[in-house]
């Protein structure tokens, strides 16, 4: 699994002119599911996702988690994370889950963040999306769960 993880102000989804999730301060999670990832790739990517220390604190160092701030989480699904540009022009998405267990996993995804207490919203899984965000720093990072070691 990726994930491309902005600290934001705000964010918001879009899907054919409707707004279907926003958050206020907090992460957009950009996920892309990857052919045979595990529960254990869902888990690193939750886990990470959930302690990272990109807030900053009263000195003003990037020091506060998620929940020491009190921030929300918006997912979206993004599959063009795994496409690989390394041939040609045309991105190959080969490497990408199929949409059945890339659904799958996203939907545990949020859901285990959700178990973690923080407030998530979902974009709409397999939609063209609009997806505006508000960058805050800006900070954005890339996860994948397949470079943990």
């Amino acid at each position: 699994m990726r994930a491309v993880v902005q600290r934001v102000n705000q964010a918001s989804v879009h899907v054919g002119g409707r707004e279907v999730s926003r958050i206020g301060f907090g992460f957009l999670v950009l996920l892309g599911v990857e052919q045979g990832d595990q529960a254990e790739d869902c888990t690193y990517l939750v886990d990470k996702i959930a302690g990272l220390r990109v807030f900053n604190d009263p000195a003003g160092k990037m020091n506060l988690a998620l929940q020491d701030v009190e921030g929300e989480v918006l997912v979206v699904s993004q599959f063009t994370l795994l496409g690989d540009c390394r041939r040609g022009r045309r991105p190959s998405f080969v490497g990408a889950a199929a949409p059945e267990a890339g659904r799958e996993w996203y939907e545990c995804f949020a859901s285990q963040l959700a178990e973690k207490g923080l407030t998530v919203r979902r974009g709409e899984f397999g939609a063209d999306m609009d997806v505006t965000l508000v960058n805050q720093g800006p900070v954005t990072l890339l996860l994948d769960s397949r470079k943990r070691f």
